[in-house]
């Protein structure tokens, strides 16, 4: 079993008033409009942004993260749900948007999966544990990289897939590959990498990520979003990591760590320009590209306009000490001062986003994928 210090440094990687409120208020012009689509699943793919319930069911580790008890949870659910929130994820909203309920997650026995699956893993990577080893990148939290998941998925669809009869079980399906690849960049970061090393990483990454599109297509998907990675250097988690007295490294609008969210948008475009190729290969299938980056950085733009306190938007709401409320020794528990209102915080724990925030990205990316998503074809 991890150590209880090797437990805590792994958790940090799950990589997560205005006089014109309604003008800035996310546009849900297109959330009804999703569920015109008729999609009677949904099967989602990723790491903490998306995990509904795996991990904490993932033994011997699992149980023992914070996410397996309260705060976690305490907004929404009144109880821990494995959920690395307070309350709802992003796809809790995307999947109400459709007139679907929540996704239950894979690694619940006997869960009713009538309306898809979620199969995303708090701490998984795009790389297979034993790929990352090779770097020098070690210790995961979990072993359930995007080859696992969709492993899974092939197990829970074997018959049709076998078969080769999918495609009219998947004609009404919405596919969610990711977002997933932060975490292997925070591993390498955490073990000693520079940026420069970890972008030797990212075709590898985008590579994987591909490979796993690929197969759910040869599953036979016919409508698949990829969501991208968020600007990580906004994160308190980062922020206080990676603190330094070099004005320089932080960009004058919103204080955020350049060079990090430079990397991400570098990872972005790459894997942006392999979904162009992909949808060159399969014309018929809709492959979309989902960007959270916009999508986060939209939601920092206008905080105070949205009701989030202006002075805490870099601050995690479950957390303690210092410029960002982040402590790596103490991070988000029971035995943490939670803040007295999480709805006017973007950050939860210093690494994952409130229920609010996760809300109103929620409608900003709606709106941008439903028109790409065809569903009147």
């Amino acid at each position: 079993m991890a150590s209880a210090n090797a437990l805590v440094s792994s958790l940090l990687l799950l990589t997560l008033a205005s006089s014109f409120p309604l003008l800035l208020q996310p546009c849900f012009s297109n959330a009804n409009s999703l569920s015109n689509c008729n999609f009677d699943q949904i099967l989602q793919f990723g790491d903490s942004m998306a995990d509904t319930g795996n991990l904490i069911r993932q033994k011997p580790i699992g149980p023992l993260t914070p996410f397996a008890r309260l705060p976690y949870g305490e907004t929404f659910f009144k109880r821990a749900t494995g959920r690395c929130s307070n309350g709802r994820l992003t796809i809790d909203f995307i999947a109400n948007a459709a007139g679907l309920p929540f996704l239950n997650p894979y690694e619940k026995n006997d869960a009713n999966f009538r309306n898809g699956v979620n199969f995303a893993v708090a701490g998984a990577t795009a790389l297979p544990a034993k790929v990352l080893a090779k770097t020098n990148i070690t210790d995961p939290l979990t072993n359930s990289s995007l080859h696992v998941q969709i492993d899974w998925m092939y197990k829970k669809f074997n018959v049709c897939i076998t078969v080769g009869d999918c495609s009219v079980k998947f004609k009404n399906t919405l596919f969610i590959v990711g977002g997933i690849g932060g975490n292997d960049y925070y591993y390498g970061s955490r073990s000693g990498k520079t940026l420069q090393e970890l972008k030797i990483m990212v075709p590898e990454i985008i590579k994987a990520i591909m490979k796993g599109v690929k197969r759910v297509i040869s599953f036979g998907a016919i409508r698949v979003v990829v969501p991208g990675i968020l600007p990580f250097g906004c994160f308190p988690a980062y922020l206080t990591l990676y603190q330094t007295s070099n004005s320089n490294a932080y960009d004058n609008k919103d204080g955020c760590l350049k060079e990090f969210n430079s990397f991400a948008v570098y990872h972005n475009k790459k894997l942006q320009e392999a979904i162009r190729e992909l949808k060159r290969e399969h014309p018929d299938v809709v492959i979309v590209h989902s960007d959270h980056y916009r999508a986060f950085e939209w939601l920092l733009n206008h905080a105070v306009q949205l009701g989030f306190d202006g002075e805490s938007t870099l601050k995690a709401c479950c957390g303690i000490g210092g410029d960002y409320n982040f402590n790596l020794t103490r991070m988000c528990s029971a035995k943490v001062p939670v803040c007295a209102n999480p709805n006017q915080f973007i950050s939860w724990d210093g690494i994952h986003l409130t229920e609010e925030a996760y809300k109103r990205m929620a409608g900003q990316l709606i709106d941008e994928i439903f028109p790409k998503l065809q569903c009147s074809v």
